[in-house]
């Protein structure tokens, strides 16, 4: 699935969008605090573009907030760092 992410600076997340039941379902909005994706950064002290960091690990941050939302489709999703952890080890 192509990622479709945008910085949110005044939220400190990157939004992005989920489709739980495939493209001719609902659209679901997610976010991943920009600590979580710094923790994916190679180096977390430069000033990268947090969204091309979600879209280089968009598989795996995909699945965790499906994951979020069907065991809760009606809570917001907001993924932190110690929800990617696994993220950071497969890449």
């Amino acid at each position: 699935m192509n990622c479709e992410a945008i910085h949110c600076v005044d939220t400190k997340t990157v939004r992005f969008a989920i489709y739980p039941d495939g493209l001719d379902g609902p659209r679901i909005m997610a976010h991943v605090s920009e600590a979580a994706l710094r923790d994916l950064c190679e180096d977390p002290e430069s000033d990268s573009d947090l969204t091309l960091t979600c879209e280089a690990h968009f598989p795996c941050i995909e699945a965790k907030a499906l994951e979020r939302y069907r065991a809760a489709p009606a809570v917001p999703i907001l993924l932190e760092p110690a929800d990617l952890m696994a993220c950071a080890l497969v890449h």
